[in-house]
């Protein structure tokens, strides 16, 4: 099973680079964690809709086939970690890949909100987009070391 990360903005600082790889490079091979970066809109002379579509149509145009969709927008549901590694379960056991989409500084179109099959909130906070890629890696790494009962997490 791969879990596929689709987010709006490249050239992030080292720091960010850095923690993500931290994460996806201890998963193990039956739960890969892939990132596709998707290249944001130009902001020059274009409304908060026309940046949010151009980059809707970049993150359909990368999203795999069959995959669970979970977008991450802050108004979706808040879980626990515990919570997560339950739904990582049930991900699991479908058989399918999971892809979620972290929107760029503007957020997620509406059509990427519809087509999500879950929308999950990874804080109240409003985050940064590569802080947000590299917390739902380790959210991910947590997630997978509880259903191994693996020590990393301590309740």
């Amino acid at each position: 099973m791969k879990f596929h990360i689709l987010a709006v903005g490249n050239k992030m600082p080292d720091w960010i680079k850095e923690g993500y790889t931290e994460y996806s490079g201890r998963m193990p091979r039956e739960a890969e964690l892939l990132l596709v970066e998707i290249k944001p809109e130009k902001r020059v002379g274009k409304t908060t809709i026309q940046l949010q579509q151009a980059e809707s149509e970049r993150i359909q145009a990368a999203l795999p086939t069959g995959c669970h969709i979970v977008a991450l927008d802050e108004t979706g549901r808040q879980a626990t970690t515990v919570k997560l590694a339950e739904m990582m379960i049930r991900w699991m056991e479908s058989g399918r890949d999971v892809a979620f989409i972290i929107g760029g500084a503007d957020g997620l179109h509406q059509n990427i909100k519809q087509i999500a099959h879950e929308k999950l909130a990874l804080s109240a906070l409003t985050l940064p987009h590569g802080l947000a890629r590299v917390l739902l890696a380790e959210q991910l790494y947590r997630a997978f070391s509880i259903n191994r009962n693996h020590p990393y997490h301590r309740a």
